[in-house]
Order: structure tokens, then C-alpha cells, then sequence
């Protein structure tokens, strides 16, 4: 089989899957992606390198669909120079979020093709206008939002089938969209996102080191910025800081933005929130450690007493099921999607989004318990390997997928046990 995926940042969604494929013998498997420094063996990149003017000739609300549109062209000339080659792929896998799945029938139209829609925008009910500090609800938003959404329609016209990673999601799509939409998430391995009560942690000049053993409260995020809370926890910490004299907080993010606007003044959202609160907390038991390598993050929830996450109703964060499968005591917030996996007190703890003084309670409930709530990390657990575990449940299902796509029957659920059923049948 010969296995085509498009996403701008490579491999992103698709690693395991690519990885999987790509180690099966007889496949061969393009990725089309712009430029950056990852690599998997047996996967070829293809890159493309869009031309986006310096300055938007267009209206205001259509500045993403120009820009997607020239993305879209960028990649068409990478499919056209695979056809040239005598490259026809089986099965097309992409993202629609940036326009690369645009034209890939004008190549390829006999290929079937399988688009990520990932988010659908509404202009009440969702992430805009859910929290008005800084996402506040615009009188444009509803055409702002139609042309925003326009994109996902187009390509799903041109599109075989659809997958997005959760049922809320899939909800957001209109009827006729979700007909041809499948719920299905990338997954987490894990056996290698696991608890490890021997886990460390050691950072700072004075080598603090951290295990299972102190009280540690941790935050991870892509970037620290509104939609993943990061607002909440910095005006929780005067608080909780005072009420648990020996914890630290280890909070791992950059500072740039993945989602809404930057801070209208410049700079970062720690600069924003430390100028609110920081003569508030005490620098040596706030740690904020920047993105961190993987196996560096992956000790950081090792070591956690209580990991908070939150999210504006907005897409799942892949960080909430890697903190449940390492047996964290996820605090996370009463919103959608996180709501679809977190069941309050049987595998973690659900908090209002803006709620400090809810935070706060819940961290010292977990505290005084005697064994802090082992019975949730352990439940926490259980809920990651049953429903998000990549050998036992997610690639089976995308392999099946992936078959039920190339053979044309488009099937709009697929068992779990669907395709290659068993661990051993994918190792």
C-alpha cells in the first residue's frame, strides 16, 4: 500500500500511525509537511513551503481563507510533482484546518481521501465569547465565523470520510458533516505513559529535586495562554501557595500562543499574569520549566500529587489523557470535551473553569486524604488504557479505518475490536 499524509507540522496527529504503517512490510509512506527537523524511519517527507505576503490584500475575514487557499496551492504543487513521478498513493490522510486537502481531488481524483476536521466554530455555545476577560463575544462573530468555517465545508465536499477526536467535537459539525465524521482519537501509548513511583525530578540552581513523595501541583499546557486556564491557576497560586506551605508548582508551557489572540499590551501571558500576581507568590516554590523534552515532561506527571487542567470548551489536549495515563489526580475543568473522559470523583476531580476557591478545595481535599485519592489515579488510569490505548483500541481502529476508506464503504462506526484486534497483530 502506498500511504499519503498531509499536515503542516509533521508528523503531529499522525505520528504513531505513520510509524506503524511505515514498519509494515510492502508500505510506502509520504508525508507532505512544511520544513522542520523531525524524522521517522521509513517516512518520506515531501515539503512544501507556502508564499504568504507580508501584508493581507484581502478583507479582514478572509484573511485565513487567502492564506489557506495559498497553503492549498503549495501542496498541489508537491501532489502534481508525485503524479509526474508515477506516485499514486491509495489513500490520501490530512488535515483540513490550513487548506493542504484543498486541491488533492484536482490531483488525485480517483484517491479517496480522509480529512482531520478538527473543530467546527460557533459563535455562542463554544470557546468564543467563554470567558469575556479574553474571549469576549464581537458583533461579527457570526460572519466572522461563517467564513472561518467555510473552509472545513469545502473541503468536506471533496472528502470521502472525516475523523475528529472526540464526540463533542464531532458534535459541532453540522448534521449533514457528522453523517460522514468519525470519532476517533490519535492515542497514547500507554506503555510508555505510565505511573512510576520511582520517578525524580531535579531542576533550579539549588538541584531541587522533587519526587512522589512531596507535594508537587503541576500545570502543563503547549503554551501558557487563556484557552488552557493559565490565567486561573496564576490568580489560584497566593492561595493555594498559603494554604500548602511545603508545595511547589511545576508548570510547563512556552509563551508564545496556539489558540486566540496575545496579550493586547505585547509580551507573554506569564509576563501579563506575573505582573498581576507575582509579588503574590513566592518564586521559589513556582517553577516554570518551558517546554521540556518528552521524557523530562513524562517525569514532571510521574511526579505529581495533583495536576490541574483546564480548557475553555474547545478541542481535547492530548496533556489530559497523557496525565490520566500516568496516574495523575487530575483537577480538571467541568468543560467540553474534557467532561466526555473526566468522571467527577470515579477517575478525577471536575472544577468550575474560573473557580479559585474550587481549585483551591479540591487540591487540599486531595492532600488530606491519606493516600491522595489513590483510587482515582488508579481509576484515572484505567479509563486511558480502555478508551485511549494505542495497541490495544486506537490502531486497530485506524487500520480499520484506513481499510474501510480505501474499500469504499465508508462506514460510519467501527467496533472497537475492528481490523487487527489483538496487540501482538501490531507489534
Amino acid at each position: 500500500m502506498i500511504y499519503l499524509f498531509i499536515h503542516q507540522n509533521f508528523p503531529s496527529q499522525y505520528r504513531h500511525l505513520v510509524r506503524h504503517l511505515a514498519d509494515l512490510p510492502g508500505n510506502r509512506v509520504y508525508f507532505i509537511t512544511q520544513p522542520n527537523r523531525e524524522e521517522i524511519a521509513g517516512v518520506q517527507k515531501l515539503i512544501y513551503r507556502p508564499k504568504i505576503p507580508a501584508v493581507p490584500r484581502c478583507h479582514p475575514y478572509a484573511v485565513d481563507f487567502d492564506i489557506a487557499v495559498r497553503t492549498g496551492t503549495a501542496v498541489l504543487n508537491v501532489l502534481r510533482h508525485l503524479k509526474n513521478t508515477g506516485i499514486r498513493p491509495d489513500i490520501v490522510v490530512g488535515h483540513c484546518g490550513w487548506g493542504e486537502t484543498l486541491f488533492v481531488k484536482d490531483v488525485f481524483p480517483d484517491v479517496p481521501l480522509l480529512s482531520y476536521f478538527e473543530y467546527f466554530y460557533h459563535a455562542h455555545g463554544a470557546d468564543v465569547g467563554f470567558d469575556p476577560e479574553f474571549s469576549p463575544g464581537l458583533d461579527d462573530d457570526g460572519p466572522r465565523l461563517r467564513i472561518q468555517n467555510a473552509l472545513g465545508r469545502l473541503t468536506f465536499a471533496v472528502s470521502d470520510f472525516g475523523h475528529t477526536a472526540t464526540r463533542w467535537q464531532r458534535s459541532l459539525f453540522p448534521a449533514e458533516m457528522q453523517a460522514r465524521i468519525l470519532t476517533l482519537h490519535e492515542g497514547v501509548d500507554t506503555e510508555t505513559v505510565r505511573p512510576d513511583p520511582a520517578a525524580w525530578l531535579r531542576f533550579g540552581r539549588g538541584n531541587l529535586t522533587l519526587t512522589r513523595d512531596n507535594e508537587v501541583i503541576t500545570f502543563a499546557a503547549r503554551n501558557l495562554e487563556p484557552y488552557r486556564g493559565f490565567p486561573t491557576l496564576m490568580r489560584a497560586l497566593p492561595q493555594l501557595l498559603a494554604r500548602r506551605p511545603h508545595a511547589h508548582v511545576v508548570i510547563v508551557g512556552g509563551d508564545e500562543v496556539s489558540y486566540g489572540n496575545a496579550p493586547g499590551a505585547g509580551g507573554s501571558f506569564r509576563d501579563l499574569m506575573l505582573a498581576e500576581v507575582g509579588d503574590a507568590i513566592d518564586p521559589k516554590r513556582v517553577h516554570f520549566l518551558g517546554h521540556l523534552p518528552y521524557q523530562a515532561y513524562l517525569n514532571v506527571l510521574q511526579v505529581s500529587s495533583v495536576h490541574i487542567h483546564l480548557s475553555y470548551p474547545f478541542i481535547l489536549s492530548w496533556s489530559f489523557i497523557e496525565a490520566m495515563a500516568a496516574g495523575c489526580l487530575v483537577i480538571g475543568s467541568s468543560t467540553p470535551a474534557i467532561l466526555e473522559v473526566l468522571r467527577d470523583r470515579e477517575n478525577g476531580l471536575a472544577v468550575d473553569f474560573f473557580s479559585v476557591d474550587q481549585i483551591c478545595d479540591r487540591v487540599d481535599e486531595v492532600f488530606a486524604h491519606p493516600d491522595r485519592m489513590q483510587g482515582l489515579r488508579d481509576a484515572a488510569r484505567v479509563t486511558a488504557i480502555a478508551e485511549f490505548d494505542l495497541w490495544s483500541r486506537i490502531l486497530p481502529r485506524w487500520i480499520a479505518l484506513l481499510d474501510e476508506v480505501i474499500a469504499g464503504r465508508h462506514a460510519t462506526d467501527l467496533p472497537p475490536d475492528a481490523g487487527l484486534a489483538t496487540r501482538s497483530g501490531l507489534r
